[in-house]
C-alpha cells in the first residue's frame, strides 16, 4: 500500500486541523507567513503523486499571509475547487473543452467562504463539469488518494479531498450534486457534511437549476472543524428561511431513533460494506440510541429519474457550450461520460419534466420517513473505492455508468430531497482502506447530525493516515 503524506514534516501546520492552528495563532505560537509557506511546500511535496491541484495561487496566498482579511479562520490555508469563481484565477470545471480566463470577481460562494479569512492557496481538480464520481482526465490522469494511491481520490470534490487528508491544509471547499462532498470524505478518512439546501450562499447557475441538487460545502479532518466553518459562514450569510445551525461544540444528549438501511437504491451494497454498516449500528445502538434495520423505503425508479436530470445539465453544457465559457468551446473535445449523458438527455427530453416532478416530490417521501426515524444511517458508498482505471472517462458511456450506479447507490438521495447528510470516517475494509458511513437527517437539522458526530468521534475517533495504530481504534 503506497501512502502519501506531509504530515511527517517539521513546520508550522505540525498535524493540527484549522481549529487548532486558529488557536495556535491566538496563542501567537505560529506566524500566518510560516503557515502559509508551510502548506505550499506540503502541497509541492504530496501533488505530484496525487494529481490534485488545477492552479495556484501562491504569491496572491502569501501577500495575503501578511495583511490577512478579517475572519475567525483568519490566516488558514485553504483550496477551492474548480467550479467556483474566485477573482484572478481561471474556473476550468477540469475540462479540455475550453480556455478559461480570470474571473473578475469572487462567485457568491467564494465571497461567503473567504469572508470568513480562510487563505486560498488555488483551486482544485474535478472531473469533467463533476459528472463523475472519480476525478479521471483524459489528458491530465486521475486524482489519487492519499491512503492507497492505486486508488481513487473519489467523486468531483477529489482534489479537495486528497490535499485535505495527505495534510497540505486542513480545510478545503466541496461541493455535492450527487455525493461529492460525502463520497471523497468516506474514501478518505474526512468529515463530509452536505448541508440542507439553501444552508450557504451559491453561484447563480447552481441556484437556477430546476431541482437543486447541488450544495457548497467543506472536508476537514475533525467534527470541530466542520462546525467552526458553519458557525462562521453563518455569520456571513444566512438564509432566513432556516434555522441557524448554531455553534455546536459538543455531543448531542437526545438519544435518536436510527433507521439502518444497507441495500442502495436499485443496487445491493457488497457484502463487506454491509457488515461494516451493521458494525457502525451496533456501536449506535451500544450508545444508548435506538436502532432499526429497515428496507430502504426509496422507490427503485429513483436513480432513473436522478440520472435522466443529472444528463440534462451535460445537454445544456454541450448546446450552450459556447455562450457560457466562450469561443474557446470545443464540444468535440467533451469527454465520453459527459457526452454521453448529454446524448441520453437528448433523447429523453420528453420524460425530463416527469423525472424533475420525482425528484422534487421526494420531499414527501423523506418528510413521511422523518416521522418515524430521526437519523439514518446508511454506508456512504455501496462498494470499497474503485482502483484507478476503473471509471476511465475515455471508455464506453454505458460501461461508466454501469460501474458508477453500482458504486454511488446511497448518495443522490440527498441532493433531490435537499436534506443534510454527514460522512463519517467509522470503518476500515480488509483491505485497509476508508470507508464512510453516512447519517442523513431532517431538512435544517445539522445541528444533530454534528452532535452524533461529536459523539462518534469522542466515542472510537478518526483513523490518522500518519498514525496506522490509531486505525484500529474505527469500526473495522
Amino acid at each position: 500500500m503506497t501512502r502519501v503524506h506531509a504530515f511527517s514534516a517539521d513546520d508550522a501546520l505540525s498535524d493540527l486541523d484549522a481549529t487548532g492552528l486558529v488557536e495556535a495563532y491566538r496563542a501567537g505560537t505560529v506566524s500566518m507567513p510560516e503557515v502559509i509557506d508551510a502548506a505550499i511546500a506540503r502541497t509541492e511535496q504530496v501533488d505530484p503523486a496525487l494529481g490534485a491541484v488545477a492552479h495556484r495561487a501562491y504569491d496572491r496566498a502569501r501577500a495575503e499571509a501578511l495583511d490577512p482579511r478579517p475572519g475567525w479562520f483568519a490566516g488558514v490555508p485553504t483550496f477551492v475547487k474548480d467550479n467556483v469563481d474566485v477573482e484572478g484565477m481561471p474556473t476550468q470545471h477540469g475540462a479540455d473543452a475550453f480556455r478559461a480566463q480570470p474571473a473578475k470577481t469572487d462567485g457568491d460562494f467564494a465571497r461567503m467562504y473567504l469572508a470568513t479569512g480562510l487563505v486560498p492557496l488555488g483551486k482544485t481538480q474535478l472531473s469533467e463539469f463533476g459528472f463523475s464520481g472519480a476525478a479521471d482526465h483524459v489528458r491530465l490522469g486521475p486524482v489519487r488518494s492519499p491512503w492507497h494511491t492505486d486508488h481513487y481520490a473519489g467523486a468531483s470534490s477529489a482534489g479537495s479531498a486528497a490535499l485535505v487528508a495527505a495534510g497540505a491544509v486542513p480545510i478545503a471547499h466541496a461541493n455535492d450534486g450527487g455525493g461529492s462532498i460525502r463520497i471523497p470524505a468516506a474514501v478518505n478518512g474526512l468529515v463530509g457534511l452536505k448541508p440542507t439546501r439553501g444552508r450557504l450562499a451559491q453561484d447563480r447557475m447552481m441556484r437556477e437549476m430546476p431541482v437543486r441538487i447541488v450544495s457548497d460545502g467543506v472536508l476537514t479532518r475533525s467534527v470541530r472543524d466542520t462546525a467552526a466553518f458553519y458557525r462562521e459562514a453563518e455569520k456571513v450569510w444566512r438564509n432566513p428561511l432556516l434555522a441557524p445551525i448554531g455553534d455546536i461544540t459538543r455531543p448531542g444528549r437526545a438519544r435518536l431513533r436510527i433507521a439502518v438501511v444497507t441495500q442502495g437504491i436499485g443496487r445491493d451494497s457488497s457484502p463487506e460494506v454491509r457488515e461494516l454498516t451493521l458494525r457502525t449500528a451496533a456501536l449506535l445502538e451500544g450508545l444508548g440510541h435506538h436502532v432499526e434495520e429497515i428496507d430502504n423505503p426509496v422507490p427503485a425508479s429513483f436513480p432513473d429519474h436522478f440520472v435522466r436530470f443529472w444528463s440534462l445539465l451535460a445537454y445544456v453544457i454541450a448546446k450552450r457550450g459556447r455562450k457560457d465559457y466562450g469561443d474557446t468551446f470545443d464540444p468535440s473535445k467533451l469527454d465520453n461520460l459527459t457526452l454521453g449523458l448529454a446524448r441520453h438527455a437528448g433523447r429523453n427530453l420528453h420524460k425530463q419534466p416527469f423525472s424533475i416532478a420525482v425528484l422534487r416530490a421526494s420531499r414527501r417521501v423523506a418528510a413521511q420517513h422523518r416521522q418515524a426515524y430521526d437519523v439514518t444511517l446508511t454506508p456512504t458508498l455501496a462498494t470499497e473505492t474503485p482502483r484507478v482505471g476503473h471509471l476511465r472517462p475515455d471508455q464506453d458511456y454505458d460501461e461508466i455508468m454501469t460501474r458508477l450506479m453500482d458504486w454511488v447507490a446511497f448518495t443522490p438521495l440527498q441532493n433531490a430531497t435537499g436534506e443534510p447528510a454527514i460522512s463519517l470516517p467509522l470503518a476500515t475494509t480488509a483491505a485497509g482502506l476508508p470507508h464512510g458511513m453516512m447519517l442523513g437527517a431532517g431538512a435544517g437539522r445539522e445541528a444533530r447530525l454534528l452532535g452524533l458526530a461529536y459523539e462518534l468521534e469522542e466515542a472510537v475517533g478518526w483513523p490518522r493516515i500518519h498514525d496506522s495504530a490509531d486505525a484500529a481504534k474505527a469500526v473495522s
